[in-house]
C-alpha cells in the first residue's frame, strides 16, 4: 500500500526532479537511457520503475530478450561496448561503497564516452536512482491497466 504521493506534498520538489529527467531524456542516447534506468532499478529493487522501464522500452522497439538480460548483462552478448560501460557505471553508481567507483570501471566508459556525454550518463543514474529511491520510500503502487 502506498504510504504518501510525494508529487502531491511536494510539487515543487517533483517538478526540480523532473527536470533533471527533462535534460538527461534530452541528452542520452534513449536506448542507453532506458538500459540505465532498468538496471538501476533492478538493483535498488524497484518494481514500479522496472515495470515503467522495461514496459518504455519495449514500446520504443527494444527487445524482450535484451531487458531480460540486464540482470545478467557481464554474461549475456547482446551488449555493445558503449552499453557494458554505461551498465558498469550504472552498477558502481548504484551501489556506490566507501570507495566510491573503481578507477577500471571509469576508465572503460571514458574510453567509449566524450566527456560531456560522460557527465550526461552520470546525471542520469543519479537520476534514476533518486526516483527508485522516492519510489521504493513511498510504495509507488504499480498500475494496474499494464
Amino acid at each position: 500500500m502506498q504510504r504518501i504521493n510525494a508529487a502531491e506534498v511536494a510539487p515543487e520538489a517533483y517538478r526540480a526532479v523532473f527536470g533533471l529527467e527533462k535534460y538527461v531524456r534530452a541528452n542520452v542516447d534513449h536506448t542507453v537511457l532506458e538500459l540505465v534506468k532498468l538496471r538501476a532499478s533492478m538493483l535498488n529493487g524497484c518494481a514500479f520503475c522496472v515495470d515503467m522501464h522495461s514496459r518504455d522500452a519495449l514500446a520504443a522497439g527494444e527487445s524482450g530478450r535484451r531487458l531480460f538480460a540486464v540482470a545478467a548483462w557481464r554474461e549475456a552478448p547482446f551488449f555493445d561496448e558503449r552499453e557494458r560501460a554505461a551498465l558498469a557505471l550504472t552498477d558502481a553508481v548504484t551501489r556506490l561503497g566507501e570507495h566510491g567507483v573503481p578507477d577500471d570501471v571509469w576508465d572503460a566508459a571514458a574510453k567509449v564516452w566524450s566527456e560531456k556525454e560522460l557527465v550526461d550518463l552520470l546525471m542520469a543514474i543519479a537520476t534514476i536512482n533518486v526516483w527508485n529511491r522516492i519510489a521504493v520510500t513511498c510504495r509507488t503502487e504499480l498500475p494496474t491497466d499494464a
